[in-house]
């Protein structure tokens, strides 16, 4: 009734299993955790533009440390960011930096990078500290 399949099927490739890189879950994990670790390095720029502080300064070299390991020592590019036209709105960004810094532990975690994962918790805490809402001083009557 059916005629038997005489030619290859469209599904495969002409291309052979080596002729295409193939990377591991551990180099895919990095290349995952050092874009994740990027972003946040973007916004920790940005937030040090917004309101300069020497915990900020710490955070940019050491997120800079962490993505040229994981880049096998490429150094990320940097943006120049500036507050011409518009001010950055801190609260904003370091709601995104926490967000960031939160898929950063995820990935870090999962490839069981220590010093990854405890840079991303540290960066956690800084910016849930930053959002919290600050006591008001009392005036002494």
């Amino acid at each position: 009734m059916y005629e038997p399949i005489r030619s290859k099927s469209v599904h495969s490739t002409m291309a052979g299993p080596d002729d295409f890189p193939h990377r591991s879950r551990e180099e895919e994990l990095d290349i995952q955790l050092a874009g994740h670790l990027a972003a946040l390095l973007a916004v920790t720029d940005e937030l040090r533009v917004a309101a300069p502080s020497a915990d900020l300064d710490t955070a940019a070299e050491r997120l800079t440390q962490e993505i040229t390991r994981l880049r096998g020592g490429r150094t990320p590019a940097r943006a120049t960011t500036s507050t011409r036209g518009r001010e950055p709105d801190a609260t904003a960004l370091h709601r995104k930096a926490h967000a960031l810094a939160g898929r950063a532990l995820v990935v870090a975690a999962s490839r069981a990078d220590t010093a990854a994962a405890i840079l991303a918790a540290e960066r956690m805490d800084a910016h849930t500290a930053a959002l919290k809402p600050r006591p008001l001083a009392s005036s002494a009557h």
